[in-house]
């Protein structure tokens, strides 16, 4: 069975692309299977992650939640793979997808889903959305072995962890919290966040080579950026 990785937190946290470097990292420290799961249907991870990618060559993990029953070869079909990283795959919905494209799945799939994905994969990263009534978010963090919670330095975030104070507390025993600088800005209150939350393990760097990365879609290849990776690699590390 694999090791269940949820990555939660606020919004523009920087949820996303960090689970996907944690998830790059795991796979480079480890070289066994990765899986990389984002629940997404706002933002489906196909249209953000691939934009450059022919619409033949991606799919979507919607068809397989549209069957009755899942099973892991419906979930291997909807894997999307790059050629640098031959044991890491993707699976999301695809852009032009919504929330009403596909019937809302019952816990039982979601359950199958995520025994599926344990099986075919080591290590399984989700990248969670920050809406409390998404229920294969909410189930993620549920399932998860260990869980990261994305903190930004700004009133944004603190005011979204004062209002789910509760769902944060019940999970406080498998949470490793990082921090994540989106802007090279003096004036960010990066000290007294970090004091306001405790114990934050990791500071995620503001990064210019991961910004161009998102512009340019191109998050699929590893960042350059040795600062940025050495904390990334270091978190991946303490959850491996």
């Amino acid at each position: 069975m694999g090791k269940f990785i949820a990555v939660c937190g606020s919004p523009e946290s920087g949820k996303t692309v960090t689970a996907l470097k944690l998830a790059q990292e795991i796979y480079e420290e480890t070289r066994q299977r990765v899986l990389f799961f984002s629940p997404d249907l706002s933002v489906p991870l196909m249209g953000y992650i691939f934009p450059h990618c022919k619409e033949s060559d991606l799919y979507s993990i919607g068809k397989a939640l549209d069957q009755t029953d899942i099973y892991k070869e419906d979930v291997l079909k909807r894997v999307v793979t790059v050629k640098t990283m031959t044991s890491f795959g993707y699976l999301g919905f695809k852009a032009g997808e919504n929330k009403y494209t596909y019937p809302r799945p019952t816990e039982d799939k979601v359950l199958q889903l995520f025994a599926c994905m344990r099986d075919l994969a080591e290590y399984v990263i989700v990248d969670c959305v920050s809406d409390p009534a998404d229920l294969m978010s909410a189930m993620a963090k549920s399932e998860a072995d260990v869980i990261i919670q994305m903190i930004s330095p700004d009133l944004k975030s603190m005011t979204y962890y004062a209002s789910n104070a509760e769902q944060y507390a019940a999970i406080s025993d498998r949470t490793v919290k990082v921090m994540n600088k989106k802007e090279n800005d003096i004036f960010l209150p990066n000290e007294e966040v970090a004091a306001h939350f405790g114990n934050v393990q990791f500071v995620l760097p503001y990064s210019q080579a991961l910004k161009r990365q998102t512009y340019t879609g191109t998050l699929s290849e590893r960042i350059s950026d040795s600062k940025y990776r050495a904390v990334i690699s270091q978190t991946a590390k303490a959850v491996i």
